[in-house]
């Protein structure tokens, strides 16, 4: 596996990788359990502001950065993170792994570059942010794996 910073020219297939790994949270479990109503005000559009996010995430004037793991030349991955130096505080944006990648290591492997990274640019802790819904439980298992500590959330949504 090699892992490797973002160049330009990952941004379209970066961008399908994001929409791609989840849709299955957007289409099959957010709209069906929340409704039309909750989704269209919450999530209606969201493959356009992946689109948006996406184009933004690697900024290293704003410590924003990317990188991109390749499993024989095919795109595996990526992670996107951003470092707060004056608070000594990196957050993880955004970790994606291509379907026939999964379970490979190609999380961990990120996560841990990631980590080395923030640390490297002054960083002591990070902030992974995830769902408590099925879909998400394989990445709540990666971070408790790399030694997270999960915060407790209850989020609510009802229409008006």
């Amino acid at each position: 596996m090699l892992v490797r910073a973002f160049t330009h020219h990952d941004l379209t297939p970066l961008t399908a990788l994001t929409i791609e790994t989840f849709r299955p949270f957007y289409e099959e479990t957010f709209r069906p359990l929340m409704g039309e109503a909750v989704f269209a005000v919450e999530y209606g559009d969201w493959r356009e502001e992946y689109r948006k996010q996406v184009a933004e995430l690697h900024a290293p004037d704003r410590h924003a950065h990317v990188a991109v793991a390749e499993v024989d030349g095919s795109l595996a991955g990526y992670v996107a993170w951003s470092v707060d130096p004056a608070r000594r505080k990196a957050v993880v944006t955004i970790l994606a792994v291509a379907a026939g990648h999964r379970r490979r290591r190609v999380g961990t492997t990120l996560c841990e570059h990631a980590f080395a990274r923030m640390r490297a640019l002054g960083a002591e802790v990070v902030e992974i942010g995830t769902g408590g819904d099925p879909f998400h439980a394989p990445a709540r298992a990666l971070y408790e794996e790399l030694g997270c500590t999960a915060l407790p959330v209850a989020v609510y949504y009802r229409p008006l």
